[in-house]
């Protein structure tokens, strides 16, 4: 914060956390300066936000297709929005319509003489939320308590410079806003590439000026001359190994494949459930492909890299010959491939499509050499080094403008730094 300069005079505010003030800035208690909405509404063609609808640190609305029901508290153009479950989210939103808050939100609507825009950025400094989560109670669902949120010191400069201060946030979190979303969309570009190349790598080859032939299979088009095409269920064969319960029990992601470690009941998404009988879990070894029959055709495949087990509800596909299944993998994943998989499955609606294994068996794909696919997985095992390198860069950017955008409100909203002339 270099760039900007203090105020000329400071004065003890009385609050650790807040340390010095500046001069002629009052410290209140925010139940004085924002009033808590308890005004009960039935949910019509209201409009709703609910905690899933803020997006955490900024407090942009994001969209969401939840069929809320119920009633709860009503809230108009200007109030503030504060999520009172697990506070460390940051999900502060300011109103700009009138409507419903949802759930589990706080509603507070600024007095005369308390600038709502100030108030939202007051809101979400990081001090402030840091204070409110150390305060919650509960294990499993931590929430913060009204009335403790009521007696919170927040700081009351005049309202014209509430004003500038808060027009000095809108204009420099923008900046900061573009230069992010620069930088997320470099990543969907990079990922984007790296798709490309392994798609041309796994259906073309390497080389441009092999001779190519045509496939007969529709979503491969042609491919090298010299390349074999053949039904999966005659390189491979659907195993049901039970019984070994000392193994690892690997998750099937349907952006990483099979894992090569158990993870966590605490990594594990909530919906999932694991059962205790480990015996009911089906065997897999390194070199097998495995597959979840809802998920196929979004990608939920691998091949194995280790020993374990996998859920009785998946299938386990064991190749009848040597081969890198992770060629197999890799050549399911790309976008032709997955479509033809979402043709093969049964099922009425998408969430209830199923990939039997009489279906998947009669996919026809394409297979190199083994020379052949031994240099295609390493030229692009030595793409995804690069573009993991230049994503990771992108992340890192990401992330110092975030701790940036969070600096620049907590030290504004304190009054470490003046930004009046900023804005003048």
């Amino acid at each position: 914060m270099s760039r900007y300069k203090p105020y000329l005079r400071y004065k003890e505010s009385g609050v650790a956390w807040l340390g010095e003030v500046p001069e002629g800035w009052e410290v209140k208690k925010l139940k004085y300066c924002l009033t808590l909405q308890n005004k009960k509404m039935p949910i019509d063609d209201k409009i709703v936000i609910a905690l899933e609808n803020i997006e955490s640190g900024t407090g942009k609305l994001l969209e969401s297709d939840t069929n809320y029901q119920g009633e709860d508290v009503s809230c108009k153009k200007n109030d503030i929005l504060f999520g009172k479950l697990r506070p460390y989210l940051s999900k502060v939103y300011l109103c700009r319509d009138d409507g419903i808050a949802f759930g589990d939100l706080l509603s507070y609507r600024p007095n005369e003489d308390f600038n709502a825009l100030y108030a939202f950025y007051t809101l979400l400094s990081h001090h402030f939320i840091h204070i409110v989560d150390s305060s919650t109670y509960g294990t499993k669902m931590p929430r913060a308590s009204a009335d403790f949120i009521g007696e919170m010191p927040i700081l009351n400069p005049a309202f014209d410079e509430q004003t500038a201060i808060a027009d000095f946030l809108d204009r420099e979190t923008a900046k900061i806003d573009t230069l992010i979303s620069k930088q997320e969309r470099l990543i969907e570009l990079l990922r984007e590439k790296r798709q490309a190349l392994i798609s041309h790598a796994v259906t073309k080859g390497l080389d441009p000026n092999v001779k190519m032939k045509e496939s007969g299979v529709e979503w491969l088009g042609e491919v090298p001359e010299h390349w074999e095409i053949c039904r999966i269920g005659n390189i491979f064969r659907e195993a049901t190994e039970y019984g070994k319960t000392d193994l690892p029990i690997l998750r099937v992601s349907i952006h990483d494949g099979v894992s090569d470690r158990e993870y966590l009941t605490e990594e594990m998404d909530r919906k999932v459930a694991r059962s205790e009988d480990r015996s009911k879990y089906k065997c897999v070894k390194p070199g097998d492909l495995v597959y979840n029959m809802m998920r196929a055709w979004q990608g939920g495949f691998g091949a194995v890299k280790v020993d374990g087990l996998v859920s009785p509800a998946y299938v386990v596909a064991k190749p009848l010959k040597p081969l890198d299944t992770t060629f197999v993998e890799l050549l399911l994943r790309t976008k032709p491939a997955t479509e033809e998989m979402r043709r093969y499955s049964r099922g009425i609606t998408d969430f209830r499509l199923r990939l039997y294994w009489e279906e998947f068996k009669n996919l026809k794909i394409v297979f190199p050499p083994k020379e052949e696919v031994r240099d295609i997985l390493s030229y692009i095992e030595t793409q995804n080094d690069h573009v993991d390198k230049l994503v990771n860069k992108a992340r890192q950017s990401i992330t110092l403008l975030k701790e940036r955008r969070t600096a620049l409100i907590s030290a504004a909203v304190t009054g470490k730094i003046d930004v009046r002339e900023e804005v003048s």
